[in-house]
């Protein structure tokens, strides 16, 4: 065998992703106070670098929220939030304060606190939160009963029961009937309320009364702490009407500016000349992939309202079919770009602020001469049927597929058992067992 060594020569194309690349991509899907913060974290590192801020606003007068000129509004909203008051941990630390527990007893309290579900149970065992704590099973269960005189009633209940009794005990409702109701609660799940009547040996008049009296407590008294709502995020676009139809606005109130500050470059001479160009460069590199990343945004965005015109009009039942493909080509920007922009950006539209990429939906089959339907308005029309429907005669998933497919749209029973799974709409036969307990109430 002989070997020997030759040389050959070939072309290939590849993309090299260096640095500035990977920054230029992650700043297509931030959102402004995303991008801010990085801007800011550059600047500290860049003398030739500045992030300026949109000035704070001043009074407006009431335009909707969806004109850019109102997009200052959402400043103001945020600083409207109520005050949410303690945390539960917070309120239970200070309650068991009050106990007058001894500094054993203390001390044990602390691990039992530490296991706080935040709806207010105790969320392990205490058989095994009595050796972590330093009590033999019995103590346990001595301490456990003067943590349930803290209120609300029901914290650290072991059990839905359990924390329904505390409650009933302390509204001076817990009455034979009503501790048999709280015995049986599987029957009531399932809303056999004949079998409910046979277990606690009463009659249905009897019984509607103590289930009125049970709808009346509070399953998870941990919720009523921490329930304050996040401040909803600002939309990075704001959709209006225009003259020549509807516009699509960067929102200028939360969008930062970066500033290069080239004339502080003359600052420096001599050695720290190399420092300077590179800084320099940076600096200069980071507004331009700003700029693009703004310019991006607002064709992609000027795109997906083009083509969801019919839902910014008359709401989610007109939402178009759309692909990620379809914005791309028209843009003219890869798929991956219109992705990372649509899964980061929220966009503020007279029916309300969404995440932008809530607009791309699958188109289903439709009959011969009518119109594909998206999947979202679909699932729109299943919420209206479901609401719409008889409590005592709920549609099943065969009825809503066949009025749905009658409408245009072919639709199978399986996709609406999917879509209702989607939108937490529980089956015909829960929503059946829900209508006679609500009945019964």
């Amino acid at each position: 065998m002989q070997l020997y060594t030759a040389q050959s020569f070939a072309q290939r194309q590849s993309l090299v992703v260096t640095a500035q690349l990977q920054q230029a991509i992650c700043l297509l899907q931030m959102p402004n106070a995303e991008l801010s913060s990085f801007i800011e974290t550059q600047s500290e590192e860049n003398p030739f670098l500045e992030l300026r801020l949109p000035p704070a606003p001043a009074p407006s007068s009431a335009l909707p929220r969806s004109q850019a000129a109102a997009g200052d509004d959402w400043d103001r909203v945020a600083g409207l939030a109520a005050d949410p008051g303690p945390s539960l941990y917070v309120h239970v630390t200070a309650e068991i304060a009050r106990l007058g527990l001894t500094a054993e007893e203390s001390a044990a309290a602390s691990v039992f606190l530490d296991a706080l579900e935040p709806w207010g149970w105790l969320g392990q065992p205490l058989e095994l939160l009595a050796p972590r704590a330093g009590l033999s099973l019995e103590a346990a269960e001595r301490l456990l009963a003067k943590l349930h005189r803290i209120e609300p009633a029901g914290l650290f209940a072991r059990s839905l029961a359990e924390c329904l009794r505390l409650q009933a005990s302390e509204q001076g409702l817990l009455t034979p009937l009503f501790a048999a109701v709280l015995d049986h609660l599987s029957l009531l799940a399932a809303a056999d309320l004949r079998g409910l009547c046979r277990a606690c040996g009463c009659g249905m008049e009897e019984l509607k009364a103590v289930l009125r009296q049970l709808r009346g407590l509070n399953p998870k008294p941990g919720a009523l702490f921490d329930a304050a709502p996040s401040p909803q995020r600002p939309p990075d676009l704001l959709v209006s009407p225009g003259p020549d139809g509807w516009r699509v606005d960067l929102n200028r109130s939360t969008l930062p500016t970066v500033v290069v500050r080239a004339d502080t470059a003359q600052d420096f001479a001599g050695t720290a000349a190399p420092y300077v160009g590179e800084r320099l460069s940076v600096a200069r590199w980071l507004a331009r992939a700003v700029e693009h990343r703004n310019q991006t945004t607002l064709k992609i965005g000027a795109e997906v309202v083009r083509r969801q015109r019919g839902f910014l009009e008359e709401g989610p039942a007109r939402m178009e079919p759309m692909t990620l493909r379809e914005v791309a080509d028209a843009v003219g920007v890869h798929e991956s770009t219109v992705s990372r922009v649509s899964s980061g950006l929220m966009i503020a539209t007279p029916q309300g602020t969404f995440p932008l990429k809530s607009f791309f939906t699958a188109a289903l089959s439709a009959r011969e001469g009518d119109t594909a339907g998206s999947a979202a308005a679909v699932r729109h029309r299943v919420r209206q049927l479901v609401q719409a429907e008889s409590p005592d005669d709920p549609l099943s998933d065969d009825a809503i597929a066949r009025i749905i497919s009658d409408e245009g749209v072919t639709l199978a029973r399986r996709t609406v058992a999917k879509y209702r799974e989607q939108l937490n709409i529980p089956s015909s036969v829960q929503r059946r067992r829900q209508a006679l307990v609500t009945g019964a109430l």
